[in-house]
This record gives C-alpha cells, structure tokens and sequence, in this order.
C-alpha cells in the first residue's frame, strides 16, 4: 500500500485540532482521499495525551465514525487526551471532511475499500509515537487502540480481523454487525439484493429515509450537537445496492466469527425503537438498529468481548444526554482499568 499525505493544518473544530488528507491510490491510480483528524491539547497541560515534555502519550486511538458521519465529538477526543492517549479520528473517503458528492455519499461496494485509508492513518500514528515499525505501513507493530461507531465498527472490527497485531484494544459503539431482525432476515434478504447490484449497483433501494437520528443528535432540534449538514445530512446518503451488498457480506463474515484475540467493548444502548412514527421517547433509544440484534452477534467477535448496554443511550452512545453520557463514559473509563494498559 502506497499512499501519499499532506501535512497537519488547523481543523472546523479549533484550538488543538489539527487535520491531515491522506491520498490513497485507487486500482486505476486516481487518488481516493481520506481526512485524519488529531487532538492534541496544549502541552502545558499536564495529565492529557501529550504531556509537558512534548513526548506522546503512551497509547494511541483511533476512531472511524458512522456510515454518512464525521468526527466532531469533542468530548470523546478530551476523554481520551485528559486520561492520557493521543486521540486520532479518521473520516473515511467520501465521508465528512473528505466528502465529494452527497449523491454517492459513503457508496463502496466492499468495505475492504477502506483498508488502506486506515492502515495509513496507522502508519502516521506509529510514526508520531515514535515506533519505527510503522514508517511505511506495511510492516508497522506499534499496538492501536481502535474504536468505531456503528458501520465504522463494522469496518473496525473486519481491518482488526485482518491486522490482529496492530490492534491493541476495540471499542466498539453501536457496531453495525447484524442486519435488523438478525440472520434470517439477512439470509432472506442477500438474494434478493444481489441481482440487482451484479448488473446495477447505484441502483437506490426503497428504504425509509428518516430524520430520527439526526432531530436527537442536532442542536437544530433536541440534542446538543452543531452537525454540519453538508458533512452530515439530516436523512443520511442514499441506500445503493452495491453498498447493501458489501454491508452484509460483511455481516455474514463477522457472523462466521472472527476469533480476535484482543478484548473488545461492545457499547450499546438498552432499547431500540425503529418505528415509522416520530415519539419523544426516541430520544434515549437507538432510532437507527435493532439493539438486540447487535448484542447477539457481538459474541461472534472473540473470545474477550464485553457488552455494556446503557439505559437512555442513543445509536452514538456518546452523543446522549448528559448523563447517559456519563454513565457511558465511566463503563469505559472501568473497562480501560482492565483492558487499557
């Protein structure tokens, strides 16, 4: 893998975000572009990510957001930085930051199309904690601490699979590892979704585009967040076909298991509530996919995997209300004692 960057500028978040775009060539040599975000606080700050010496910290993250989603929590990034790991977040291509056109917005027509954006964003993090392994990308040692949201997870967990040495830890936030109702719903569904994107893959399937998520997330609405609707439309990129395809290839996979040998941490909400009908109550469940579902298929991950289910959590466990949020924050912050390093 051979990809190229462009060096660290100032970020839409502010003081002590810096961002970085990465080029990775396609099979036909056309850049395909990737944005890596950094939080670094000042380095008088004693007990964050970098510490006064200017050495980084001991750990790093790195964090793949959602399916028609960018990296903006900042409350995450301080998370990590105020407990010590240098904090990375990685809008994959046509995503975010790195979004071309909202009409093919987030379409691959398989999620291994992802790898190398990450096994870069990799390689420039060894490098800047010092781990000369990590120099080209591909012979890079220096352990990761990786953590995704819902098809972020989904992709997460695959590159995991197949790096299992550069992945020290795996979060995993609402990970979109089953589709809803489960196997058989995603058995019945594969031949029918096949055909149609062999021979024609933008084809857009007739699925529901709601506002849900978004009305509990925007501080246009009730939740608490400036969302950029050009980098995060309120209903989310057209469903294609090609891309349903590879989502469940990836299922299928995952369902198979995929026996990783690092702990990993499922957090997921307590309820789900996928109804036709807007309801306030949508506002403390996962309005996006079927909670319990994902619980289920979280144990084909390995043999080390915790499952937190927390009450009153939105599909972006980070993004609930406060003290969700808090409750959210102090089960990783007990799962970081253990697993953390």
């Amino acid at each position: 893998m051979n990809g190229g960057t462009v060096g660290w500028v100032p970020d839409i978040l502010g003081v002590g975000y810096t961002a970085m775009t990465l080029a990775v060539p396609r099979p036909d040599g056309t850049p395909r572009r990737a944005t890596l975000v950094r939080h670094r606080p000042a380095a008088d700050n004693a007990g964050h990510g970098w510490l006064p010496s200017g050495k980084p910290a001991r750990h790093a993250v790195l964090y793949i957001p959602g399916w028609s989603d960018y990296f903006y929590n900042t409350g995450l990034a301080e998370f990590f930085t105020g407990h010590g790991y240098d904090f990375y977040a990685l809008d994959l291509h046509n995503h975010g930051r790195s979004l071309v056109s909202q009409r093919l917005g987030g379409y691959v027509d398989d999620l291994a199309d992802y790898d190398d954006e990450i096994t870069l964003a990799h390689s420039i993090i060894a490098s800047e904690a010092g781990d000369v392994g990590g120099g080209d990308g591909e012979g890079a040692t220096f352990p990761l601490m990786l953590m995704g949201h819902s098809t972020g997870g989904l992709i997460a967990a695959l590159w995991a699979h197949k790096f299992p040495g550069r992945v020290s830890q795996l979060m995993l936030n609402s990970p979109w590892l089953e589709i809803q109702g489960g196997a058989a719903i995603r058995r019945a569904a594969t031949p029918l979704v096949r055909p149609v994107a062999d021979f024609r893959p933008l084809t857009r399937m007739r699925v529901p585009e709601r506002t849900f998520y978004w009305r509990g997330i925007s501080d246009e609405a009730y939740g608490e967040w400036s969302v950029d609707r050009n980098m995060r439309p309120p209903q989310a990129f057209p469903v294609r076909a090609g891309w349903m395809r590879a989502i469940m290839a990836a299922q299928r996979k995952v369902a198979g298991g995929l026996e990783l040998p690092m702990p990993v941490l499922v957090l997921l909400s307590s309820r789900s509530m996928l109804g036709p009908v807007w309801n306030g109550a949508m506002l403390r469940a996962d309005v996006v996919l079927d909670v319990r579902a994902l619980a289920l298929r979280s144990l084909s991950l390995g043999n080390s995997v915790t499952v937190e289910r927390i009450d009153g959590a939105l599909h972006e466990v980070f993004l609930s209300s406060g003290e969700v949020r808090q409750d959210a924050y102090l089960r990783l912050e007990r799962w970081l004692r253990g697993y953390g390093g």
